[in-house]
């Protein structure tokens, strides 16, 4: 179970973000922190493999490393102050629609959707969107969603298809390149609970209805 040590590892990491230190501490992260992250993991899967038996049930290939790539960033810090992992057909960082959990020292990120849409599958999204707007309409704004996940998430494109137009008047969520949705809780409140895994299964079956909205695209 995720307990208060695993918090006071990245808040010291937050402090301490260097190799000298992670390396120093390595034993730590490995009992602490990456151990029971993906314990919990392994409990979430058999209830997304029976929403989805195209994710694959391997805890150590949804989570993320841990190790940020530096090459393009201002910021040279070596690790993520996060674990976070996805649970998607095709592997974590797929395009299609799916579930994504991040726990970092105070917080848990918890939702899905989709993030890394290309230009021809995003056109598919929106005509999808466009041909069945009043059940698009219907799944974000649900009393679960709206409750559990706030409003779909998202960049936004400046410009939008002619044929598109019209459904932007009755949703500008046309204009979306991504659709997600996320909450953010408390980590506090779940220390050596149980109580834990159901939330986020909570949270998960609220975003499941766009997914599998989503997945009639492909």
């Amino acid at each position: 179970m995720i307990t208060k040590t695993y918090s006071e590892f990245f808040k010291e990491l937050k402090e301490n973000n260097n190799k000298e230190w992670f390396h120093a501490n390595k034993k730590r992260y490995e009992n602490d922190v990456k151990q029971p992250f993906l314990e919990l993991l392994s409990e979430l899967f058999p209830t997304l493999h029976e929403w989805d038996h195209r994710i694959l049930t391997d805890e150590k290939k949804a989570m993320f490393r841990i190790n940020r790539d530096v090459r393009f960033s201002k910021d040279k810090t070596p690790y993520h102050t996060i674990l976070k992992a996805g649970f998607s057909p095709n592997g974590k960082k797929s395009m299609l629609p799916g579930y994504y959990l991040g726990i970092s020292a105070d917080s848990i990120h918890v939702g899905g959707g989709m993030f890394n849409i290309k230009p021809p599958e995003l056109k598919a999204v929106r005509n999808h969107i466009a041909n069945n707007v009043d059940d698009f309409l219907a799944i974000t704004n649900a009393k679960e969603f709206t409750d559990c996940l706030g409003t779909l998430k998202g960049e936004v494109s400046k410009r939008l298809d002619k044929d598109h137009q019209v459904i932007a008047n009755k949703t500008p969520l046309i204009y979306n390149k991504q659709f997600y949705a996320m909450a953010d809780l408390s980590l506090e409140n779940y220390y050596n609970s149980p109580k834990l895994k159901q939330v986020i299964e909570k949270h998960f079956n609220a975003i499941r209805p766009l997914n599998e909205f989503l997945s009639a695209t492909f």
